[in-house]
C-alpha cells in the first residue's frame, strides 16, 4: 500500500463515524444525497429543454407571421408593405436566396448575427441554433411562400434573446440545490432523532445488564411494549442470563462441595503431622502416619476425579448406540477384586442403548461402587427391555437406603452415616443422575424393594 493511499485510508477510518446511530444518519443522508442529485440533473434538463421548446415555438410563430408578407409570386421576390412594420425591426431577416430582402435596423448587415442569419437561411429548411456570444441568441429559420421554378427560395430568419430563459433556468437550479441542501439536512436531524428513539430501549437494556448482578438478580428483559426485533432480543438475552445462572450456580455447587469433602481428609492430613511433629515418634508411628496421609490425599484425588469426571461427562454427552451387556462386563471384571462379593451380570445378549459406551459406564459404575460397598453376599445387575427404553437395575443384599435420608439421596455431599467406615464422597448417586438426564434418561431408587437396595437407570434405546 502506498504511503498516499495509507494517509487516505487513515484520513477515512477517523471521519467514519464510530456510533450505530452515526453510521446509520451517514448512510441515509448519502442515499438522500444520490436521489436528489439524480432528481435535480433531470428535473433542471427538463426544465431547460422545455424553456428551449418554448422559445424555439415563439420564433417559428413570429417567422410564420413574417412570411405571409412576403410575395413569392413575382420575380423579384418582395416583402409587401403591412400596417405594422415594426414586426421586421423585431429581429427578423428576409432573404431571397443568398440576398437579404430585409434586416433588423439594429442589426449590421456584416455582424456577426446577420452572419449567423445568412448562413442557416443558406441551409434550407426549418432549422433552428444557437449562436454564443456576449449573450445567448437563438435564430429559427422558416421557408417563406411557394417558390417557382428557377427563383431562389425565400426565407425568414428570426432571432431572440436566450438570457431571459436562461436566468430563469439559473434561478430554478439554484432554488433546487437550496431545496436538496434544506431536504438533506432535515433528512439528517430526523434520521438521528429516528435512530436515536429506535436504539433507546438497547440503550436502556445494556444500562439493567450493567446493573443487574448475575446470580443475585431475578429480573429479565422481556419484550413488553417493544418492538419485534428487540422483544426477539431480550427474549434471547433472557435465555442467555438463564444459562449464565445455571453455570454459575453449578460452579457455587461444586466449590462448595470440593470444600466440604476437602475440609476432612485435609483436616485429617494436617492433625496427623501435627502430631508427628509434637514429639519423637518410633519408626512405627511415622509408618502410621505417612499411611494415614496417603489415605488421606488418595481419597482428596477421588473426590477431584470424580468432580473432573463429572465435567467431562456433562460437557460429552454425544449420542451413539452402544452394546449393554458388553459395558457391563467390563464393568464388572474391573470391579470384581479378592475378597470383594461377587458381581453377576444378566441380560438378553442383543440389547443397545443410545448412549455413549463411556457415559453408560460413567452412569452404572457408581451404583455399582455403592452396592459393593454395602452389599452382604452379592451384587446382581439385571439389563432389561423396556416399551420405552433400556433398563439397568442394580441390588444389593445390604442394609438399603434409610427411609428418612431418601429424599436426600441424590443430593450432592451428602451421606446417611459418614462414619460407617465405608469410603465416598457423597457425589456418586448425583452424578450418574445428572448423566442420565443429560442423555435423556433417569436415574432412581425404588423404595419398595427389600432386603438391599434397587437402584434403577433407564436411557433410550439404541
Amino acid at each position: 500500500m502506498t504511503p498516499r493511499r495509507s494517509r487516505l485510508t487513515a484520513v477515512v477510518a477517523r471521519c467514519w463515524p464510530r456510533t450505530l446511530r452515526g453510521r446509520l444518519s451517514l448512510v441515509a443522508l448519502t442515499t438522500a444525497a444520490l436521489v436528489m442529485v439524480i432528481l435535480t440533473v433531470v428535473f433542471n434538463a427538463i426544465v431547460r429543454q422545455h424553456l428551449r421548446q418554448q422559445a424555439d415555438d415563439e420564433l417559428r410563430t413570429r417567422a410564420a407571421a413574417v412570411a405571409a408578407t412576403v410575395d413569392t409570386r413575382h420575380d423579384p421576390v418582395r416583402v409587401l408593405e403591412t400596417g405594422d412594420d415594426a414586426l421586421l425591426d423585431a429581429n427578423v431577416w428576409v432573404y431571397a436566396g443568398a440576398r437579404v430582402l430585409e434586416h433588423p435596423a439594429s442589426a449590421p448587415a456584416h455582424g456577426t448575427v446577420s452572419r449567423a442569419a445568412a448562413h442557416l437561411a443558406a441551409r434550407a429548411g426549418a432549422r433552428c441554433a444557437t449562436l454564443e456570444s456576449a449573450a445567448p441568441i437563438r435564430l429559427c429559420a422558416e421557408p417563406a411562400g411557394h417558390t417557382r421554378a428557377g427563383a431562389p427560395p425565400a426565407t425568414v430568419v428570426t432571432a431572440m434573446d436566450l438570457g431571459p430563459y436562461r436566468a430563469s433556468a439559473s434561478t430554478l437550479l439554484v432554488a433546487s440545490l437550496a431545496l436538496d441542501g434544506t431536504v438533506l439536512a432535515c433528512t439528517y436531524v430526523l434520521t438521528r432523532l429516528a435512530v436515536r428513539r429506535a436504539l433507546r430501549p438497547v440503550r436502556t437494556m445494556t444500562d439493567q445488564a450493567t446493573q443487574w448482578g448475575a446470580v443475585a438478580s431475578g429480573q429479565r428483559f422481556g419484550g413488553a411494549g417493544r418492538p419485534v426485533e428487540l422483544a426477539r432480543l431480550g427474549a434471547s438475552l433472557d435465555e442467555l442470563l438463564d444459562r449464565i445462572r445455571a453455570v454459575l450456580r453449578h460452579e457455587q455447587q461444586l466449590t462448595r462441595e470440593l470444600s466440604h469433602e476437602l475440609r476432612n481428609p485435609l483436616a485429617r492430613i494436617t492433625a496427623e503431622l501435627d502430631w508427628w511433629r509434637a514429639r519423637p515418634r518410633t519408626t512405627a508411628d511415622t509408618r502410621t502416619t505417612h499411611a494415614a496421609i496417603a489415605d488421606a490425599a488418595d481419597s482428596m484425588r477421588t473426590i477431584c476425579d470424580t468432580l473432573l469426571d463429572e465435567a467431562r461427562a456433562t460437557a460429552h454427552t454425544a449420542p451413539g448406540t452402544t452394546d449393554v451387556m458388553g459395558v457391563l462386563r467390563r464393568l464388572t471384571d474391573r470391579l470384581r477384586m479378592p475378597g470383594k462379593v461377587p458381581v453377576t451380570v444378566t441380560g438378553p445378549k442383543t440389547l443397545t442403548v443410545g448412549v455413549p459406551a463411556a457415559l453408560l459406564e460413567r452412569m452404572v459404575g457408581p451404583l455399582a461402587d455403592n452396592a459393593l460397598r454395602y452389599a452382604h453376599a452379592r451384587v446382581t445387575i439385571r439389563a432389561s427391555q423396556e416399551p420405552g427404553g433400556v433398563r439397568v437395575a442394580v441390588v444389593d443384599d445390604g442394609p438399603g437406603v434409610p427411609a428418612d435420608f431418601a429424599p436426600q439421596l441424590f443430593q450432592p455431599g451428602r451421606r446417611a452415616d459418614p462414619e460407617d467406615g465405608h469410603g465416598g464422597a457423597g457425589l456418586g448417586l448425583p452424578l450418574a443422575r445428572r448423566l442420565a438426564r443429560s442423555a435423556g434418561g433417569e436415574v432412581g431408587h425404588d423404595a419398595e424393594h427389600t432386603p438391599g437396595a434397587r437402584f434403577v437407570v433407564d436411557l433410550p434405546g439404541g
